[in-house]
């Protein structure tokens, strides 16, 4: 991938071992768009999240520029429904040497509602239901409890907060849904 969806400007540049790894697995282009679009939004995400209290941003911003990995995988999960590619997204990173700590993220992004989830992986599962505009007041209010709890702001202050956060992210949703669906599903 020398030029496309990883190259365009006016969008966050993916961390340099994400880069590496979608244009060495040939990702395809329509999954390399999608992973830049939500890798973008984390940016501005944990840009603000990060005032409030502290976690692990460069984790969260390599899990968002790869959490849906394990499409190339699964590509038919490109155009369609399918949490296959969790399990071989995980598999594939670690297969490539990245270490558990950073392959998790593909595994987790589907799962925020587990017991032992952590703030990094709420903000990257938000992050990808945000950049489409898709509002989920569940996993909206986890978020809000992690940083409340570490913060020490009040919940609803945090939530208020968040609220018009996501509002400004979802907001870009149109230009973002469109530059993914400018690229093909395939190489």
């Amino acid at each position: 991938m020398t030029s496309g969806p990883l190259d365009v400007p006016g969008l966050a540049p993916l961390p340099p071992r994400a880069r590496a790894l979608l244009e060495s697995l040939g990702a395809p282009p329509r999954l390399a768009a999608h992973l830049r679009a939500v890798h973008d939004v984390a940016v501005t995400l944990t840009g603000w999240a990060g005032s409030r209290a502290e976690f692990d941003r460069p984790a969260v911003l390599f899990g968002a520029a790869t959490h849906d990995i394990g499409k190339i995988r699964h590509p038919e999960e490109l155009s369609g429904p399918g949490s296959a590619h969790e399990r071989a997204g995980y598999e594939l990173l670690l297969s490539q040497g990245v270490e558990e700590a950073s392959a998790r993220f593909a595994r987790t992004h589907g799962s925020w509602g587990a017991d032992d989830v952590t703030l990094e992986d709420l903000l990257v599962s938000l992050a990808d239901k945000v950049w489409k505009a898709k509002r989920v007041p569940d996993l909206e209010q986890r978020v809000t409890e992690h940083l409340a709890a570490v913060g020490g702001e009040p919940v609803w202050q945090v939530f208020m907060a968040l609220d018009d956060v996501l509002d400004g992210i979802a907001a870009g949703a149109d230009a973002r849904l469109a530059f993914q669906a400018s690229y093909p599903t395939c190489g």
